[in-house]
Formats: C-alpha cells, structure tokens, sequence
C-alpha cells in the first residue's frame, strides 16, 4: 500500500472517530507503529491532524480534503465502479444516490436512461441531473459537507417519506470482513430500500472499526475495485460482489 493511500485511510478513520491511539492504526491497518508514527509525522506537517498523548485527533473539523478535491483522487477507479453500478438501473426504476464522490460518477450513465426517478441528498446531483428528462428530488435540509450535500434532521424526515427501488451510497471506511459504519441518512435509506448497492474503492477498506452500525447482510451486493476474500463471500452467501477490474466493467460474482 502506498504512504498517499495508506494516509487517505488515516484520514477516513479519523473522519469516524475524530481521536484515535497510533496503535489503534497500527492494528486498523496492519502496519507497524514505525510506519504509522511515519505517515502521522507527514500529515501533522501539511496540517492535516494534530498529534497528542500517544494519539491523533483533527486539526480542524475540516480535516479531511474538501469534497471538491475528494473527487478527482482515483477517478479511474470510480469511473468503473460507477459504471457498473448504473447499469443495475432499469426503466422505472426510483432510486436513491448518496453525496459520496463515487456515486457522483454515475451521473453521464444516469444521463443515458428514460423514466426513471432519482432521489439525492446531493445538490450537485440533482443540478447536474436537473437538465434531463429524469424525475429528480432533492431531500433538503441543512449543508453537512459543503459546498453540496445535505445533512440534517430535516434531511433524514424528508428520507423517511420515500421507499427506492435501490440505493447506492459510498460510506467513509468498511471492513474486509463487511462491517460498515453510516450515518442515519443512509440507516433510513437502507430500511426502505428493495435493493441496497455499496459503492466503494480499496482505500475505504480498514482493519476494523469501533463501531459499526450495519454489516454487508444488509445489502443487496457491494461494487468495488477490490477483489474480497472468499471467506468475506462465505459470509454473506445472498450478496452480490462485483468486481471492477483494470479495463474494462466485467463483473465477477
């Protein structure tokens, strides 16, 4: 694992747990407290987090990249798994995109489509779909991320309303073996969806999480650039994992 990818992973634990010990990461990340002491060393010199008592914490409640910047990191891999996500989507379908910067990647696909129905806590979504043909709803609600996306009580009453033919979302961190850790937006969603898709790239995938709120029996199948092991796939026998590979969308179940 690169130093730049191991750090985007430091950074997502932190955006979950806001303080966490070095060995903490050492076991999250199975590395050694010399490489991690390392990696927190470098990030405390671009102001990135802020050392203390034997741990880690933000250095500002805007401690990870702007969402803005997030999307270009590993576009080629979003672009695939984005890919392969919209073409689950049927003719008539409702579904709900999350703000995460993978689903953002759906919307040239999405732009392909006829008679379907897309519910976002997104506002870049639903701009860059608001020219279409497609039936686009936005949940409203208070900024949690600026500059788009949607956050807030308001935005988890309005969720409660709708029943999605599926779901796609991205979260901050997942383990190898499936435990996921998401915010109650996307509990709700999860509830009330017929199909539940996770999108995500190998930087999310930590050692483990302190707390989790869901595992992948709660969803529908997992899209990624990461090839799970065969153990994870034992224990979820009624989930469907697509794996994206180099060049092109195949899929492997």
């Amino acid at each position: 694992m690169s130093q730049k990818i191991r750090q985007e992973q430091i950074l997502q634990i932190l955006k979950n747990q806001e303080y966490v010990t070095v060995r903490y990461l050492s076991d999250a990340l199975q590395y050694s407290t010399a490489t991690i002491n390392r990696d927190l060393n470098d990030m405390q010199r671009q102001g990135l987090v802020k050392r203390s008592y034997g741990g880690v914490e933000v250095a500002e409640k805007t401690h990870l990249p702007p969402l803005v910047q997030r999307q270009f990191y590993h576009k080629k891999e979003k672009r695939r798994i984005a890919e392969a996500a919209a073409k689950r989507i049927e003719s008539g379908d409702t579904v709900f995109l999350g703000g995460g910067t993978t689903v953002q990647y759906m919307v040239p696909f999405l732009l392909q489509k006829k008679d379907i129905t897309v519910i976002t806590n997104s506002m870049r979504l639903a701009i860059e779909l608001g020219d279409s043909p497609l039936t686009v709803v936005c949940l409203g609600g208070t900024l949690g991320e600026r500059p788009y996306v949607l956050w807030s009580d308001l935005t988890v009453e309005n969720a409660m309303r709708y029943y999605p033919d599926k779901m796609f979302f991205s979260v901050g961190s997942i383990t190898e073996d499936g435990k996921i850790y998401s915010d109650l937006l996307y509990n709700v969603l999860i509830k009330n969806s017929r199909e539940i898709w996770l999108l995500t790239d190998r930087t999310k995938i930590v050692g483990r999480l302190t707390t989790a709120s869901c595992d992948f029996s709660a969803l529908t199948g997992v899209i990624s650039d990461y090839v799970f092991s065969k153990g994870t796939k034992e224990l979820y026998p009624d989930v469907t994992f697509i794996s994206v590979g180099e060049d092109d969308c195949s899929s492997k179940a």
